[in-house]
């Protein structure tokens, strides 16, 4: 099934503003947690999207490990490539089962007379010879 995308809620620049401002502020505050919950409500935003945005931030620029942003589209782009070559190979499956028994069947007639499937007998018109 194909699922329709949903465009992202938050703008990137609203983002990037949530995730600096995060960065300026978390020395006024005792803990991350406490840093999110209190620039979140201010945004309004949920907690867990600022923390989600604070942690890719710090990936994309190298200073926490896990995939970039970069990679996470790559990823994306060719697990659906994958799919498409899947369900492209299963047509092709589904389409030589269906011609398959006609091959098999000249196939075994060629396998009788013992000739190629490509070869002619002397009663085809095109070697007859003319007297």
């Amino acid at each position: 099934m194909d699922q329709k995308t949903v465009p992202p809620r938050y703008t990137a620049e609203f983002r990037e503003r949530g995730v600096r401002l995060f960065r300026d502020h978390r020395s006024d505050y005792d803990s991350d947690n406490a840093a999110y919950h209190a620039i979140a409500s201010k945004l309004g935003c949920s907690k867990d999207s600022l923390c989600a945005w604070c942690v890719q931030a710090a990936r994309d620029a190298g200073e926490r490990a896990g995939p970039t942003s970069e990679d996470k589209a790559r990823i994306k782009a060719l697990e659906r490539e994958n799919r498409e070559l899947r369900q492209a190979n299963e047509i092709l499956k589904k389409a030589t089962a269906y011609f398959a028994p006609s091959q098999r069947l000249q196939a075994n007639a060629c396998r009788a007379t013992k000739r190629s499937s490509t070869a002619r007998s002397a009663n085809d018109h095109v070697h007859r010879r003319v007297p």
